[in-house]
């Protein structure tokens, strides 16, 4: 689901808000998201998981088109885990 899917999903769900207010509403918390995971924080949703920040440690590499060795420097990655409903909800059998 793309960004601007999700506006009309919840547009049509709730045909009292305007599509901009919607937007705007999403804006804000991705915003919000995003900002806090560059602060370094973790940011739940209880039922469907938690985003999380983690440190990759420096490591050397192989250049794959000339084999050449690449020192990859550390740096910050996102990281999900998804909370326990949404986990049983995807591996009901």
């Amino acid at each position: 689901m793309t960004r601007s899917e999700l506006i009309e999903k919840i547009s049509a769900k709730n045909p009292h808000l305007q599509m901009k207010d919607v937007e705007k509403i999403i804006e804000v918390i991705l915003g919000s998201v995003t900002k806090s995971l560059a602060k370094g924080d973790r940011v739940e949703f209880r039922g469907f998981g938690a985003f999380s920040v983690r440190k990759r440690l420096p490591r050397t590499a192989k250049n794959p088109r000339t084999g050449e060795k690449v020192q990859i420097n550390e740096r910050s990655v996102p990281h999900f885990k998804t909370g326990k409903q949404l986990h049983e909800l995807l591996n009901k059998h």
